[in-house]
Parts: C-alpha cells; sequence; structure tokens
C-alpha cells in the first residue's frame, strides 16, 4: 500500500537550522546593543555630546595706539558682524538665496565671499557682513529660528578718532587673504580676521594683535544653540605709544593741505618722529569694513595715490639740498676752506655747454657760506668741476643717501646716488665730467626720500653723529641708534654758518626764519623739465611745469633740538613755498617746548 504522506523530515531539519541561526543573529544583535548602551555607554555618551558642541572664537581687542602726549590715535569700538555657519547649510543655492534677501546682498556678493574660504572646514564661520546696523541686528536677531546657519557676534572694531590726521604712520587694517593664511602657517589667522597691512598697524602686528578666546555652546540637529558650556575670554592686545606729536601732525597737515608733498618733523638727537605727513592722505577708517575687490581697485587706482607713503617711498631729486653734500665732499677732501671765492656771472661755459645759475643777473664773487646762503650754482658747478662723482657718491653714502634709514615702517625705498660703476652696470656706459656737474646741484640721476633728507639735516645738527628715525617713543630700555659718520665737525661747522645764514641774513631760506630760534636750514627746488624746454614753453605763451620745492633745517644751531623738513611737489622755488611751511611748525615747536622748558 502506498504512503499517504511525504517525508517531511528534511525541510523539519532545514527549520531547525534556520530557527538556530536566526537565533544566534538575534542573540548578537542583543549582546551588539548590550555592549553600547552597558558597557561603552560612556564612550558614545561622550561622542554624541561632542557632536552637538561647536566652539565659535572670541576676537580679542587690539592694542591701542597712542601719541606721545596720550592721545588716542588709534581706538576699538564694538560693533555687529554676521557668519555663515556652512555645517548647518542642507541645500547651498536655497540657503544663499534665502540670506541674501535677509541682508540685502547680492546673491554674486555672497557667493564670492563663500567662495573666498571655500577651502576652510565647514565648521568654521565665514564672515558674510560686517558693521552691522542695529535695526540689521534686530532683524537676526528676531529670525534666528528660521536661519539657524547665521550666527551674530560682537566684535571689537578699529576706529581711528582723527580720520586723516598720521595716516601714513598708523596704517590701516584689512581682512587677511586666503593666501596669507596659506603662506604663514606659523600664524594661526582666522578667516576673515583683520591684520595690519600698512605703516605701524603692519609692523606691530604681533605686538598689537590679542589672544582669541573661544565660546563652546551646544546646538540641537538643526545648528540651532541650545545654550553656553563653556567661555574663554579674550586677551586684548598691547597698547603702543608713537613718538608723533598730534598737535605738531595736524598743524603740519593743515600748512600741506590742497598739496601734494610731505613734511617730516624729528628730534635731533633721538631720531623720534615728531610729525609725518604725506599728502593727499586718506582716512584709515575707510579700511575697517571687509570691502570688495572692485572698492579696494577704486582706491588704489586713484589718481593723487593717496595710500603712496611719499616720506618713505617718493623718490625725488633733491635739487639745492644736495649743495651741502657737494661742500662737505670738497671742504673733507681739501679742495676748498670756507674762504675759497669763485665768481658768479649768472652763467658759466664747462665742456662745450652753457650752465645757468638760478639767479640770472649773477651773484658775484662768493665764498664758501655765502654760496650756501644764496644756493648759488655757479659756485657748485665749479666745486663738481674739480671733483670726481664717486668721491661725491662716497660722502653722500657717509651722510646716509643711497640707503634705506632703516626707520620703523615698512616699505621703505632707497633712493639714489649715481657713480661711475652704478651707471657702468645700469646702463653699461662710461660716465661722462660733465655730468658731474649737474649732480653737483643735485639734479641728473640722484634720487632721495624725504626722510633721507631729515636723517641727513639731523647728521648735519648733531655734527656728524647720524641718527635712526623711527616713529614709536624710545624708554630706558630702548637707546638711540647713533653712528659717526666719520665727518669732521670743523667742516660741518663751516656748512652750519652758510645753513644759518640762508635763513637769518637774507638768504633763500629768510621764509623760515623765526626771531629769537636760531633756525639753520637750506632750500631746494628740482627742476621737473630741462631748462631749455622750460624757455620754449614761455615762448609759446604756455605755463612751464614748476619745480618742486624744498626746505629742510634745525634749530637752534647749538644744542640742536629739532628738524624739519618739507617738500611741496610743483610748489615753486624752495624759498617761497617750502621754507614758510618749515618756517610756521618750528614757530609752533617753538612755543609749545622750547618756551615750556624756559618756564
Amino acid at each position: 500500500m502506498a504512503k499517504i504522506y511525504e517525508d517531511l523530515s528534511l525541510l523539519i531539519k532545514r527549520a531547525r537550522l534556520t530557527l538556530i541561526v536566526f537565533g544566534l543573529v538575534l542573540f548578537l544583535i542583543l549582546v551588539f546593543y548590550w555592549k553600547i548602551q552597558i558597557l561603552d555607554h560612556q564612550k558614545y555618551w561622550k561622542m554624541a555630546e561632542a557632536n552637538h558642541l561647536r566652539a565659535l572664537p572670541l576676537p580679542a581687542p587690539r592694542g591701542l595706539i597712542y601719541d606721545r602726549q596720550k592721545i588716542i590715535l588709534a581706538d576699538n569700538q564694538p560693533s555687529f558682524k554676521v557668519s555663515l555657519l556652512r555645517e548647518s547649510i542642507k541645500n547651498d543655492s536655497q540657503a544663499i538665496e534665502r540670506v541674501s534677501q535677509l541682508l540685502n546682498l547680492r546673491t554674486e556678493e555672497l557667493k564670492a565671499r563663500i567662495d573666498r574660504y571655500r577651502w576652510f572646514q565647514t565648521y568654521e564661520p565665514v564672515i558674510i557682513k560686517d558693521n552691522l546696523k542695529l535695526e540689521e541686528v534686530a532683524m537676526i536677531e528676531a529670525r534666528k529660528e528660521e536661519f539657524p546657519e547665521l550666527q551674530l557676534q560682537v566684535e571689537p572694531r578699529r576706529y581711528y578718532p582723527f580720520g586723516t590726521a598720521a595716516a601714513h604712520v598708523l596704517g590701516y587694517l584689512q581682512e587677511v587673504s586666503p593666501e596669507e593664511i596659506k603662506n604663514n602657517p606659523h600664524r594661526k589667522w582666522r578667516g576673515g580676521e583683520m591684520i595690519g597691512k600698512a605703516a605701524v598697524e603692519k609692523q606691530y602686528d604681533d605686538y598689537l594683535t590679542g589672544q582669541d578666546g573661544q565660546l563652546i555652546e551646544t546646538v540641537d540637529s538643526l545648528g540651532r544653540s541650545l545654550g553656553e558650556v563653556n567661555r574663554t575670554e579674550p586677551i586684548k592686545g598691547q597698547d603702543l605709544m608713537l613718538s608723533i606729536d598730534l598737535d605738531l601732525q595736524q598743524k603740519a597737515e593743515e600748512l600741506l593741505q590742497g598739496k601734494e608733498g610731505a613734511i617730516i618733523v624729528l628730534e635731533a638727537e633721538s631720531g623720534e618722529c615728531l610729525a609725518w605727513i604725506s599728502s593727499p592722505s586718506y582716512d584709515p577708517n575707510r579700511f575697517i569694513t571687509r570691502f570688495s575687490p572692485e572698492e579696494w581697485l577704486s582706491i588704489i587706482n586713484d589718481a593723487a595715490r593717496p595710500l603712496e607713503n611719499r616720506v618713505i617711498r617718493g623718490q625725488y631729486s633733491p635739487g639745492s639740498i644736495f649743495k651741502v653734500v657737494t661742500a662737505l665732499t670738497a671742504l673733507e677732501t681739501g679742495l676748498i676752506t670756507e674762504r675759497t671765492a669763485f665768481f658768479c656771472p649768472g652763467s658759466i661755459n664747462l665742456y662745450g655747454k652753457e650752465f645757468a645759475c638760478w639767479f640770472k643777473p649773477g651773484h658775484g664773487l662768493l665764498s664758501l657760506p655765502e654760496a650756501i646762503k644764496n644756493s648759488c650754482n655757479v659756485y657748485f658747478y665749479q666745486l663738481g668741476r674739480r671733483l670726481n662723482v664717486d668721491t661725491i657718491a662716497r660722502y653722500a653714502r657717509a651722510l646716509g643717501l643711497g640707503q634705506m634709514t632703516g626707520v620703523d615702517i615698512p616699505g621703505e625705498k632707497e633712493g639714489l646716488v649715481p657713480s661711475s660703476d652704478w651707471k657702468k652696470k645700469t646702463r653699461g656706459e662710461v660716465w661722462y665730467p660733465g655730468e658731474t656737474i649737474s649732480v653737483s646741484i643735485g639734479q641728473g640721476p640722484v634720487l632721495v626720500t624725504p626722510l633721507q633728507v631729515a636723517a641727513l639735516t639731523a647728521c648735519l645738527a648733531n655734527r656728524g653723529i647720524k641718527v635712526k628715525p623711527r616713529v614709536t617713543r624710545l624708554d630706558d630700555k630702548i637707546r638711540p641708534v647713533q653712528e659717526k659718520s666719520g665727518l669732521k665737525p670743523e667742516n660741518l661747522e663751516k656748512i652750519i654758518e652758510g645753513m644759518w645764514r640762508s635763513v637769518n641774513d637774507g638768504g633763500t631760506g629768510h621764509g623760515a626764519y623765526q626771531p629769537g630760534f636760531d633756525i639753520c636750514g637750506k632750500t631746494g627746488s628740482t627742476q621737473v623739465i630741462s631748462r631749455e624746454k622750460a624757455e620754449k614753453m614761455i615762448q609759446r605763451g604756455e605755463e612751464p611745469t614748476k619745480t618742486h620745492s624744498w626746505f629742510s633745517g634745525f634749530a637752534p644751531r647749538y644744542q640742536p633740538q629739532v628738524v624739519v623738513t618739507v617738500l611741496v611737489e610743483f610748489g615753486g622755488m624752495g624759498g617761497q613755498t617750502a621754507a614758510p611751511i618749515a618756517g610756521e611748525i618750528f614757530k609752533l615747536y617753538r612755543e609749545k617746548y622750547v618756551r615750556q622748558a624756559n618756564l
């Protein structure tokens, strides 16, 4: 009889095996969860907490900058900024559109801000707008639930209370660039951090920069803050005192208003800068906001070049200022004495070319002091004919020309003292004696900065002791940097006699004269075009381009205290423009320092 029921033993065995496997898997799952919940509870609790913690920087206030009278020149003010937390964004394009509308920013501008720091970690906030108005702050705060990706913060914002005053000494701040962050791994700059970009703000950036603090807060899954966990307060940067006297600074700026040029006022013995003017100037407050590349280009392309620091970067022919170098060279080499005289008929023919004196009728017979007093070209042409250009160059360098002064502001240029070797290397030509004639009166390829001229004048005032200019105050730990020039004091006295006569005895520098304050000075007028071209322009009825106007001097004659150097671009004759400006500065200095000291 056939079996009615099929044999199910194999099926039963397989079912039992499946049940065992399922049981083992379930057992392993239970063990895994038991391990997570019981054995590794502490570990995963910490990880979960960490996933909900967010660290945010607290910017440190920058150190303040004072003038020598402890007047604040660079301050800090509280300001609001808003940053974008990219880790809280789910959809980039939608978020950018929403945030753009909220903050009234162009979408392209916001994208550019984000792209600028695209290579940063997503948890690092990107500053998208700063210097917010109170109504903008209120709007963002009111809608913070809708915009968890936005973070509102207070930051100390640089403020320059006197605007353009001393701008080329103070400098300005601007946002650190991604390239600067990448190229300076030793500096832990944050994206969007404001750093010194010029002058003192740049030179002493490490000194002025404080130590950032940190805020740690808990956030929910949407990135919304749930409260503060820990806070490390920022540490303010160190304050800095400058040698600048704000009264002298503002007076000098007023005197140069509407003109292009430079003024430098030094303490003769220490080299401390009391005033530093480069005109036209700019307002460093304009740079505090994080502006676009287009805004930056509009500033640097300004035809007036307000950012150019003419005191250390303007390179000009010194004109007759250089005659003191030529005179010292002649005295030091024994070519002349102070009594050596030459006759000036108004012009002289040398090497087949006519060289004119600025005073067409001629000065007549002149000794060295009288030649300096009247700034007679013919006298110094005679010296130039007898001197070698390399000898002149050697003494020019001994007085500090053709090299940086070493002032504590970055960007200084060297100027140029020509020599036969220089011409051979740069132009592949030999030096001709006729070229020395032009150099002897500060024309030709000679180039100086206004600060170099001031340092040269300080060297004369100190009877051959060179000082290193600086814009920060000296204290007991920092002494003036002085260096002997190797020049003979008795020869320097002969130059100073001529400079004294220039101001006090009806010479070209008489415009700087101040009764009772023995000022010694030298004027200069730098030709911008050749004399021949100027005469042709006059013949055509055109107004010839004016010369640059120079004056540099010190006071008093003995135990000198102050050096004043003035350059006015296209200002005309030095005695007519630069000297009177210097006289006003000498007057204020005397009223403020000399008379007070004698009370």
